[in-house]
């Protein structure tokens, strides 16, 4: 009898519940962009006509920052042998101008950890626009030579134009495209009158408002390890008005000639990144800010990372790092 009344009583607070917070109906639309899927929940809106908006608008953003799009923005800068001028008169070039100057803010405040200029080393190491090649046998003269054409200093900001100075610079905002990709498309939902949504694009995440339930959005911090499906989570954390955003060299990697490369590279070394860290979750008030220091903290090693999240007033930071012993452990600056 007390199993049954203990059942029962689960069902009535249940019921309370739902109709306190009655089940509204939301619509999903999913899709493919930048070489990943994006999925987008929201209150309201036809999802038909909302899906060919969106895409088009990702096509846009495409355009503009995609190294793999060979008449991309991007593409055209890096490629050019002269002094190669970029202006924001049009949206496109907009696109490429806002990303620079995030990419530009976030290394500074990460003393250059976030390097948007990498572009030709992340190529050497087989994980840029190149192609993923396996490097065999690491040239330690041609990435000193490559580290050379390294530096924001090496383009030039004047008013509304970018101006590329030294030839060899190429840029790569891969480090926050996807987080730009998610916020672009919260605000351009946000004017649509939409007050509850939830953007996801490969990973990255925005969050406004609630849920169907009346719940605030809940999202998942996946276990880093490359055996992990994509529904392990490690943890599950509430977010609403706020980016998030997480790295980790757990799955894009390769090993060659014993050795494991991962996509993380040091702009300082201009060899992959290694230290105890597993992934970094960054929790931001947009998502492309969420992206960016998530990138830098995978280079700055677990120390360096505490310290940049505690003394940074506007993120929170998550990280999950192998002591010692070689056992998971985790960062919470929230806690």
């Amino acid at each position: 009898m007390i199993k049954r009344s203990c059942a029962l009583l689960v069902i009535v607070l249940f019921l309370a519940a739902c109709k306190t917070h009655p089940v509204v109906k939301y619509n999903s639309i999913s899709g493919s962009t930048m070489g990943t899927t994006y999925n987008i929940i929201y209150q309201g809106l036809d999802p038909d006509q909302l899906k060919s908006e969106i895409d088009s608008v990702l096509i846009e953003v495409n355009a503009a920052l995609s190294t793999y799009e060979p008449g991309s923005v991007i593409s055209l800068f890096n490629k050019a042998y002269s002094k190669y001028v970029v202006n924001d008169d049009a949206i496109l070039n907009h696109h490429f101008i806002e990303n620079f100057e995030l990419s530009s803010r976030i290394n500074r405040e990460s003393k250059g950890a976030f390097e948007p200029t990498i572009m030709p080393v992340v190529n050497y190491w087989g994980f840029g626009y190149t192609g993923k090649i396996k490097v065999t046998n690491v040239d330690s003269t041609m990435i000193s030579q490559l580290i050379t054409r390294v530096g924001l200093d090496k383009i030039k900001r004047t008013e509304n134009k970018l101006l590329k100075q030294d030839t060899l610079v190429e840029l790569d905002f891969s480090g926050i495209a996807k987080g730009y990709g998610v916020d672009y498309i919260a605000k351009y939902i946000e004017n649509k009158d939409v007050s509850n949504y939830y953007v996801e694009i490969g990973g990255e995440v925005y969050a406004e408002g609630v849920n169907e339930r009346g719940q605030i959005w809940r999202t998942g911090i996946s276990v880093p390890s490359p055996d992990a499906t994509s529904n392990d989570y490690q943890e599950i954390i509430e977010i609403s008005e706020k980016g998030i955003a997480t790295s980790g060299n757990y799955r894009n990697f390769y090993e060659s000639d014993g050795q494991i490369f991962s996509h993380t590279i040091n702009p300082e070394t201009g060899f992959p990144e290694r230290n105890a860290i597993l992934s970094v979750t960054i929790i931001a008030p947009s998502c492309a800010i969420a992206d960016g220091f998530s990138t830098a903290c995978m280079v700055l090693g677990l120390e360096k990372s505490k310290n940049i999240i505690r003394a940074n007033g506007e993120i929170e930071g998550i990280i999950i790092y192998a002591n010692e012993n070689n056992e998971l452990t985790i960062f919470d600056s929230r806690t």
